[in-house]
């Protein structure tokens, strides 16, 4: 059996963040991952990261308490208060840290870290390189992992959480080259396992997105998190959904309607194309749905006016991408561009120090939900989020391996998780069902996106519930083609639809039932605000029978609630 005191699964951004703070204090780490790290989404990200450096001189009076408000006002007060204030005080200590690491910022002039505007932001405070910025961290990170030495399991996927009387114990992890399973005992367990965009056919989301990693501790008895906030990107490329970043906007690119008009001066004046990302969207769906977008389907996203020069400095990594998915120059061409399916909110329920309900698993990044996001996110904190919590999760492990007394427990439980999922992997291959994977995988994609995307109403919300529960029951009837478990990349796919369907389940139940507004959740039929009902999180706890919500209250200890401005 494979023992590490520390074990971490995912290999972007949160995941590498956290290995590296546990090899920090020489405790023994592994890092497990279903891809080579630097192929892990994170490195998708583009526009750059926040922090109240005060670099730009337009920023010159930020400062992280400003950053912490502009965080918990965009989040349309769903956001834990302190976990958000807590996110943005780490901000410039955690961005030095990667520069002193080597990550090639922009600079200005006096050769400090250059900053650009973002969406919500009351200052310029987004750290960035060019539009790469995800792309070099994730590789930054990742020469701290060779420097570190830490063990790395590549092309290995985590199908199980081993967990008895509450406390974790390891996990079940499967070779995707060889097929074999192996039991993985670890004192503690961290995910940084990403979101779960694929769970929408129109998505920025790499293909590996989906969910799984929230779906192997939901099966275990720990919660999932305000799931019915997904936030849609204002600017995807239209036809592939490829981000366009939200540097474009802040670099001074204008969204446009078929009548040429900058849309955004009539719902955001102050803020105008920088408005917090749910806003923008439901503004792009808006103009279309009323008839102002280009063949009922998009609006432009119009950089001419930036120049070649800015283009190709700031942002030529949109270019390569228009020029190569669209064959159009933005340098003299307006983009394409529609909503789509970007990020979760929600995820693994967690408090302030990455913990969870089982003793010894923690989680961090995207998967998680510390909350400090709540009901959207601003532009630059995802990035930022992970670095953060990461450390935090890294650093909380060892402290909870250092307080235990005992140690290589659970080894009866872990055998028989190995066996039960044996088991299962056999049941899954020998299936001989009429369900095919493809169509249960597109449909799954369509309902989401049509009925539980930038609006929703109460009937579509109820019709997306039974067609999912629908498909969770006809993927138990599902048959695999390929039953050679070598290097079985249908079987992995099959593993992830399972999981992508409960989560669906959580975030439309949960959509359901707000009856109100908020953030990036936007419901026709309930289009206000309700503090006084819901500024509560939903938590969704697995149950055989379907979904079981409760709530629990919104840390709002420093700033009251107030209606969002822009």
């Amino acid at each position: 059996m494979i023992y590490h005191k520390v074990l971490v699964v995912g290999g972007g951004l949160a995941g590498m963040r956290a290995a590296i703070a546990v090899s920090e204090h020489n405790t023994n780490v592994a890092l497990l991952t279903k891809i080579y790290p630097v192929r892990s989404h994170s490195g998708a990200a583009q526009g750059g990261i926040n922090g109240a450096l005060g670099n730009n001189p337009k920023g010159r009076h930020d400062s992280c308490e400003r950053h912490g408000f502009d965080t918990i006002k965009g989040s349309d007060f769903l956001a834990d208060q302190k976990a958000a204030m807590l996110l943005t005080a780490e901000a410039p200590k955690r961005i030095r840290e990667l520069e002193h690491w080597g990550c090639p910022f922009d600079r200005t002039e006096e050769g400090k870290i250059a900053q650009r505007p973002f969406g919500g932001a009351g200052f310029p405070r987004t750290c960035y390189a060019a539009d790469k910025t995800g792309h070099v961290i994730l590789h930054v990170l990742y020469e701290q992992l060779v420097k570190y030495e830490i063990k790395t399991y590549n092309e290995w996927m985590v199908i199980k959480l081993v967990v008895e009387d509450g406390v974790c114990r390891g996990v079940i992890a499967m070779d995707l080259i060889t097929g074999k399973l192996h039991p993985i005992m670890a004192e503690s367990v961290i995910f940084g396992t990403g979101g779960g965009g694929r769970s929408y056919v129109a998505t920025t989301n790499a293909r590996t997105s989906t969910g799984f990693g929230m779906a192997i501790p939901y099966l275990e008895g720990v919660p999932l998190k305000d799931m019915e906030f997904v936030q849609f990107h204002p600017t995807t490329l239209l036809g592939n959904n490829i981000l366009m970043t939200e540097g474009c906007r802040g670099e001074g690119g204008y969204l446009k309607n078929k009548l040429g008009e900058r849309f955004m001066q009539k719902y955001a004046p102050d803020f105008m194309e920088l408005a917090p990302r749910d806003i923008v969207s439901r503004c792009i769906t808006t103009e279309i749905l009323e008839g102002r977008g280009f063949d009922d389907s998009y609006v432009h996203l119009d950089l001419t006016h930036l120049g070649a020069h800015k283009i190709m400095t700031r942002l030529p990594g949109i270019r390569d991408i228009c020029m190569n998915f669209k064959g159009i120059d933005p340098i003299t061409q307006p983009i394409p561009i529609q909503p789509g399916m970007h990020y979760m909110m929600g995820g693994i329920d967690c408090d302030i120090d990455c913990a969870t309900n089982v003793a010894g698993f923690y989680a961090a990044g995207e998967c998680a939900c510390v909350s400090v996001h709540g009901a959207n996110r601003l532009g630059g904190n995802s990035l930022l989020d992970t670095v953060v919590f990461g450390a935090i999760a890294g650093e909380k492990a060892v402290k909870y391996i250092e307080s235990k007394k005992d140690s290589r427990k659970g080894e009866k439980a872990i055998n028989d998780a190995l066996e039960q999922q044996e088991k299962k992997l056999r049941a899954l291959m020998d299936n001989d069902g009429p369900e095919k994977m493809p169509e249960i995988t597109k449909q799954m994609g369509d309902i989401m996106l049509k009925n539980v995307g930038v609006y929703r109403k109460k009937e579509e919300l109820a019709f997306a519930l039974e067609k999912i529960k629908e498909l969770i029951q006809k993927f138990k009837k599902m048959k695999l083609l390929n039953k050679n478990i070598k290097g079985n990349q249908e079987l992995m796919w099959a593993l992830e639809l399972e999981g992508n369907l409960l989560v669906d389940e959580a975030i439309v139940a949960g959509a359901l039932e707000r009856e109100e507004s908020r953030g990036s959740h936007s419901r026709t039929d309930f289009p206000k605000r309700n503090d006084e009902k819901w500024l509560k999180h939903t938590i969704a706890t697995y149950s055989p029978d379907g979904v079981k919500l409760s709530y629990k209250e919104v840390d709002t200890s420093i700033y009251v609630p107030v209606e969002r401005k822009y």
